[in-house]
């Protein structure tokens, strides 16, 4: 499985977009299809909201294949 760490810069990013910034999909509208086909999961938890708030701390996994640690910056 790959790892990535994403330093948050804000207060939270929405799952598509974090999706687009580290490079998994093209766009945002392709992150929102993948959010969509059911093979995302926060936290060990399938998500299927394309805009859910994503936070430091939080996991993101896609298809078991990607982790994405959500990191806090400060």
């Amino acid at each position: 499985m790959q790892i990535l760490e994403f330093d948050l810069d804000g207060e939270y990013v929405e799952l598509h977009i974090l999706l687009k910034l580290c490079g998994l999909v093209d766009s945002g509208g392709m992150g929102k299809q993948v959010v969509a086909s059911g093979v995302v999961s926060v936290d060990g938890v399938q998500e299927l909201r394309k805009t859910a708030k994503i936070r430091a701390g939080q996991v993101v996994r896609v298809d078991d294949e990607v982790e994405i640690r959500v990191m806090d910056p400060a």
